[in-house]
């Protein structure tokens, strides 16, 4: 086969060569004659000239059916064909697991721990105490006031009968009237002061970490005694960066992934913060967990995936498949042309592009047949395989 080419293609230069011979010598003789003669000879050249070229493309014509390098720029490519699908853009940004109730619980008073009454994982209520610090002087006080007190009500109320029947002196009304008074004041003093060795929580919740224990000194430092988390009230919160404002809004369908977890869930945006970060140019958003929340814990990482355009009837086609030249996008297709299949250019309008895929606007159907692998080796006419 190679030797059958390079006959060829000598063959075609020698046919090359004596058309420019023929040519040059025609031209030569004809320069003595007369103007009408020439003119003859010139025609006559030109009528030659053109049979040659006719000949010299049909020499050309059976070299390249031949010529196996030719044969060789069939290309293997990778098909796909498209079809109207559902196509989802989203706003992709991380977020955090939240809680609506999530407390953390330090000492209102000093002093030495004399009782912890829960363990992390306990579940307490609003007012449970959850741990006592040593408040014996007070309650000592409030013993000691206690008996002064009753007197103080017992002398007040005998007074009260006295004055009622006419008997008696309003002055000693009024002493003993202010004498149980200021006892109740003092009494109610000596009791808030108590509450404050008193660590209670401010919510229904899980204990999610205890910070003391029995003899430690508490006291109001960095970390608390006592966190408290309500569970049930969960979210994911995140910061969306201010050029989209006007599409997130609330309501919006957002699609939570868990990558720990290795779990997706549908959710809705319920808060829109309305201001912007001057520092971040930023605004938080929130989306409610809601269903059973057992698997999630606070400050877990979440994707958060805000839904901004939605096409229930998209041409899409992989990104790479799409080509650019000058700013003209376009892809190949293949087109069965007689015996086989070619590549066609085809210029294309692109939408929006997620998650490696891209939504055509114009310039494919469906049925399509979209070269997806390949297609960089590829020139418009040129013979492919799949």
């Amino acid at each position: 086969m190679i030797n059958t080419i390079k006959i060829n293609d000598m063959k075609l230069k020698n046919i090359q060569v004596l058309a420019v011979m023929m040519v040059a010598t025609l031209l030569v003789a004809c320069g003595g004659g007369s103007g009408g003669d020439k003119k003859a000879e010139l025609e006559k050249l030109k009528s030659e000239y053109a049979t040659l070229g006719e000949k010299i493309k049909v020499l050309e014509a059976e070299i390249a059916a031949t010529d196996t390098a030719k044969v060789a720029k069939t290309k293997d490519v990778v098909i796909t064909e498209i079809q109207p699908m559902s196509f989802t853009h989203y706003i992709d940004v991380q977020g955090f697991v939240d809680a609506d109730e999530s407390v953390d619980i330090r000492p209102t008073a000093p002093g030495k721990v004399i009782r912890v009454n829960v363990d992390e994982g306990d579940h307490v209520t609003t007012g449970q105490v959850l741990a006592e610090i040593d408040h014996d002087i007070l309650t000592k006080q409030l013993a000691s006031l206690q008996p002064q007190y009753d007197l103080a009500v017992d002398v007040y109320n005998r007074q009260k009968r006295l004055w009622d029947q006419k008997i008696g002196s309003e002055i000693q009304l009024l002493q003993s009237q202010t004498t149980k008074e200021s006892l109740e004041k003092q009494i109610e003093s000596i009791k808030e002061n108590i509450e404050m060795y008193l660590i209670k929580s401010p919510i229904n919740g899980t204990v999610d970490f205890v910070g003391i224990k029995v003899g430690e000194l508490a006291s109001a430092g960095v970390l608390p005694a006592f966190s408290v988390i309500n569970l049930s009230g969960l979210k994911v919160s995140a910061e969306i960066a201010e050029s989209y404002s006007a599409k997130v809004k609330n309501g919006n369908p957002v699609l939570l992934h868990f990558p720990d977890l290795n779990k997706d869930t549908q959710a809705k945006i319920t808060f829109v913060e309305r201001s912007i970060s001057p520092l971040t140019r930023s605004f938080k958003i929130e989306a409610d967990l809601a269903g059973d929340n057992s698997d999630y814990h606070p400050n877990m990482v979440s994707v958060v995936k805000i839904v901004d355009y939605e096409n229930a009837s998209a041409l899409v086609v992989p990104i790479n498949a799409i080509q650019s030249i000058n700013g003209e996008e376009f892809v190949y297709k293949a087109v069965i042309e007689g015996n086989g299949a070619v590549a066609r250019k085809v210029k294309v309008t692109t939408g929006v592009t997620y998650d490696g895929k891209t939504e055509i606007i114009s310039g494919l159907s469906a049925n399509d047949k979209i070269v997806t692998s390949g297609q960089n080796e590829l020139a418009d006419g040129m013979n492919i395989k799949f």
